[in-house]
């Protein structure tokens, strides 16, 4: 009778531990990864995003070049966006990603300089150089007072030399590792202390000093650091946010020597084999993180979204506006697609259809979206999943991809992107292009005599080899009333020139 009992209590209090178990795996909220890299564009990897007219990706040149195994299967177990756009600099992306707003309305529209304020000779000079502030509302914050651990890795550029923004703490971050105002290493090497002990040491990386005069590569080391901060957010038992933003593959491009032998007989430019090894880097950063997450039985519950800042900036030459983004027209800096295109992928880190999460959020598997996405749905995407609300007065610009991510079309959705470029000295200066649709308008302002203007149909041209402003006057007339229109309403600031905004000339 006695082993009854104790058979009955047994039985009873197991069906409880797992009740509680159950209960506690429904209320555990998903991990997020935003996986940034720095400079890498579309064409700088091995997985295709171009796709033809029917839909197919292709891949050219350059996707055989380059070596991202870990890309692939990521896209193959996952979804790519053929048409995800950026910024065309690295500043104004990485607040969209904080924001959730577009840079004409977040007024950070060029690269921040650490030292001074570089709004360039006819750029506005009251643009939002410091960045982001204590005030802002970001999504680390949100996810913060959401009971997130929020994990910044790596190059953060949010605002100048002492400001609020130099550290990630300042912005929602529980944990800051190697952020600070720079925008790219002194260098890459652990035996020059990542600059602090040679190299650009005015851009020495902060708070690796345990590496120092070692040989492990930048990029390894923020690897590493990543992957103690994922279990130190385990052992709390909080959900994670991880903010991955490496600061491959920005230049100085320095040897990842793990991965020269995979180049160093190409008939490439010695810098662009450079490139190769810095992006194979990052590509087996990707695959040690996605490793480590499944080890620690926290797969399934984890969803990476892999991109790039804006356009590729690898070290090939130019030639009739075509380079390293090559079959598209320009790279960084450019107002052409080259410019501001990125690699894009979603993927739950292991993919189950019966967990809890993947079904409030599915992701297709190996599946090309081909409607546009930006850099701005990267906020109201991981908003949706987690249940964060942010003020009923906070305007963002984006949209959550959450059907978009199934595969499906978003007919909710406007397709437009604008990139607003107010500024000088950059390989395109002071421009303004809005993408809508099938259509591209790019407006020159008029620094000197008259405004310029181009026009290209993207379904039609998609690598921007033929401008007919001149000989559809009618569409470049709706194209630009539109970029008007988007302008107004972001309250945005424009190039000035003798103490006056240069504002839009609509022909």
């Amino acid at each position: 009778m006695l082993k009854l009992k104790i058979s009955i209590i047994s039985f009873f209090a197991f069906i409880c531990l797992s009740s509680c178990l159950h209960i506690k795996e429904q209320n555990t909220q998903p991990n997020i990864i935003v996986f940034l890299v720095d400079d890498m564009g579309l064409m700088d990897t091995s997985v295709p995003f171009v796709i033809d007219s029917v839909g197919n990706p292709i891949k050219y040149p350059l996707n055989d070049f380059y070596r991202t195994p870990n890309m692939e299967q990521l896209a193959e177990q996952g979804i790519r966006f053929a048409n995800f756009y950026a910024h065309s600099v690295c500043s104004p992306s990485r607040v969209s990603i904080m924001t959730g707003q577009n840079s004409a309305r977040h007024r950070v529209t060029n690269w921040i300089y650490s030292e001074s304020n570089n709004y360039t000779e006819f750029g506005p000079r009251n643009w939002n150089w410091m960045g982001l502030t204590k005030e802002s509302v970001t999504l680390p914050r949100l996810l913060q007072q959401a009971g997130y651990k929020t994990i910044h890795v790596g190059k953060a550029h949010f605002g100048p030399f002492n400001s609020e923004g130099e550290n990630p703490l300042n912005i929602g971050f529980d944990t800051n590792i190697a952020g600070s105002s720079i925008g790219h290493p002194g260098s890459y090497y652990g035996q020059d202390g990542y600059g602090l002990l040679k190299g650009q040491k005015e851009r020495a990386v902060p708070g690796l000093e345990k590496y120092h005069g070692t040989e492990t590569f930048l990029t390894e080391a923020l690897t590493h650091e990543a992957k103690d901060a994922i279990l130190s957010a385990k052992e709390e038992g909080k959900p994670f946010l991880l903010y991955m933003a490496h600061y491959a593959v920005h230049a100085p491009f320095q040897n990842d020597i793990r991965f020269y032998e995979h180049y160093k007989d190409s008939d490439m430019p010695e810098k662009e084999k450079s490139f190769a090894t810095l992006i194979e880097g990052i590509d087996k950063s990707l695959g040690d993180i996605v490793s480590y997450l499944k080890e620690n039985e926290l797969g399934e519950n984890t969803v990476i979204l892999f991109l790039g800042d804006n356009g590729s900036d690898a070290p090939l030459p130019i030639v009739d506006g075509y380079s390293s983004s090559a079959p598209l027209r320009g790279k960084k800096g450019n107002h052409w697609e080259g410019g501001m295109r990125v690699p894009f992928i979603a993927s739950w880190v292991t993919p189950n259809e019966n967990n809890t999460w993947q079904k409030q959020l599915p992701i297709a598997q190996n599946t090309i979206q081909e409607q546009l996405g930006t850099i701005t749905d990267i906020f109201p995407t991981i908003c949706k999943l987690t249940g964060v609300t942010y003020p009923t007065d906070y305007k963002t610009d984006g949209y959550s991809l959450q059907d978009q991510l199934t595969g499906l079309y978003n007919d909710k959705r406007e397709e437009k992107f604008l990139n607003h470029f107010p500024h000088g000295e950059h390989r395109t200066s002071y421009f303004t292009s809005l993408v809508k649709a099938n259509w591209k308008v790019i407006y020159h302002y008029q620094i000197d005599g008259q405004p310029k203007y181009e026009l290209y149909n993207l379904k039609d041209d998609p690598f921007e080899e033929n401008d007919i402003a001149s000989i559809n006057p009618d569409q470049l007339k709706i194209m630009m009333e539109a970029m008007a229109d988007e302008l107004k309403s972001k309250n945005t600031l424009y190039p000035e020139k003798d103490g006056a905004p240069l504002e839009l000339i609509v022909p």
